[in-house]
């Protein structure tokens, strides 16, 4: 593609396709051929492309209040700051708008800092963002390396081992923080009661817990946010993707102790909670909450494990909801996705073994049965 290599920076590769349209969980390219998106934006736009729901709110709230400063209050922000509250279901809860996940992150991070303590805690093959702050919390030596030095006093332990949590966490510890379910790494799953021994171990040791939910968050694993399988409360829950319905939208939710720490003027963010972002994201709520809505999610998330598993060439399928991994036999996952989008169907090689999927949440049955036939039969051509 000679205009994006004329036009943009090399950090993203040269894209292949070029879209242009979508409704739902389908997308059409430059063209005009249609694709099955499995990979939705990852997994950002929870109610496909161009949901009515987020159309009319967005096109309503353009035409009323497009931006305002954070000088002054509006009424979309205090709507979805309150959704928000209620769905973590503590009255203590307080929010900070940002615009991504990697800003959440850094607010989470300076929030630690007011603790008075400075070393972080997190794990092996995390990732928190691309930013300084949220790099040097990502436990991928691939993507720190060439921007060292990070920021210093930063431990990580291993991902799903509750035996180095004791040593590994200690009354100097600021902040642990920790995905429910590590995509960016392949749709990594801890042992059950992993997050829940982490909360009892910063009990402990009077630090924050903060849960990383920029992927699992907003029913992605069909429940609202991931760590509420393990029945814990953190001290902070940073959010991003599906937040905004497909615009940009993040939070950093403070609870308990965590929410009074930063004071007017730690912290701020120009384009966070703006009006549009969040009529949006309160559109998209409103949809969620439907009857049996997530709980459907939850369904095609066990037909995806128990179908896709029986596969040949395919060792595992894992995850929760429709935030899934595929993890192949061989370490061909470039090559099955680049056959499955030769089928007209988008999915991600997280790693060279690992297929990841994150379909918008709207997605069907009749479109996973599809998935399900493209991906063996891509998977049987570059056996």
């Amino acid at each position: 593609m000679r205009e994006w290599n004329e036009l943009f920076m090399a950090n993203y590769g040269t894209p292949r396709l070029t879209l242009v349209s979508g409704s739902g969980n389908k997308v059409i390219d430059s063209q005009g051929n249609e694709y099955l998106d499995f990979l939705g934006g990852i997994a950002t736009n929870i109610l496909g492309h161009a949901h009515p729901a987020i159309i009319e709110a967005v096109t309503k709230q353009i035409g009323e209040l497009t931006h305002v400063s954070n000088f002054y209050a509006h009424p979309k922000g205090l709507q979805l700051a309150e959704e928000l509250q209620q769905l973590v279901g503590v009255t203590s809860a307080r929010t900070f708008f940002c615009n991504s996940g990697a800003e959440a992150n850094e607010a989470a991070l300076k929030i630690s800092r007011l603790t008075g303590r400075k070393r972080i805690v997190a794990f092996t093959n995390s990732f928190h963002g691309r930013t300084m702050g949220a790099l040097s919390m990502t436990g991928q030596s691939s993507k720190r390396a060439p921007f060292l030095p990070l920021i210093p006093d930063i431990k990580f332990l291993p991902f799903g081992d509750d035996r180095a949590l004791k040593r590994g966490i200690t009354k100097r510890t600021a902040m642990v923080i920790v995905e429910p379910i590590q995509g960016e790494a392949g749709v990594i799953l801890p042992p059950q009661g992993f997050l829940r021994k982490i909360r009892e171990r910063c009990d402990e040791t009077g630090t924050l817990m903060t849960v990383d939910e920029v992927q699992t968050g907003m029913g992605r694993t069909g429940e609202w946010f991931g760590y509420q399988r393990e029945g814990i409360i953190p001290d902070i829950i940073t959010l991003a993707k599906g937040l905004g319905g497909g615009l940009p939208l993040g939070a950093t939710i403070g609870i308990g102790k965590a929410a009074g720490l930063f004071q007017a003027g730690s912290h701020g963010s120009t384009f966070g909670g703006n009006p549009t972002s969040a009529a949006a994201a309160l559109a998209a709520i409103r949809v969620l909450r439907e009857e049996n809505f997530l709980k459907r999610v939850r369904l095609l998330g066990e037909r995806l494990k128990t179908d896709g598993s029986s596969i040949a060439g395919v060792r595992e399928v894992r995850g929760e909801g429709l935030l899934i991994g595929i993890e192949l036999e061989a370490a061909n996952a470039q090559a099955v996705a680049q056959a499955l989008e030769q089928r007209k169907v988008l999915v991600n090689a997280a790693n060279p073994s690992t297929i990841r999927i994150a379909p918008a949440l709207v997605t069907s049955g009749v479109d996973v049965e599809r998935f399900l036939g493209c991906l063996e039969e891509s998977v049987g051509q570059v056996r």
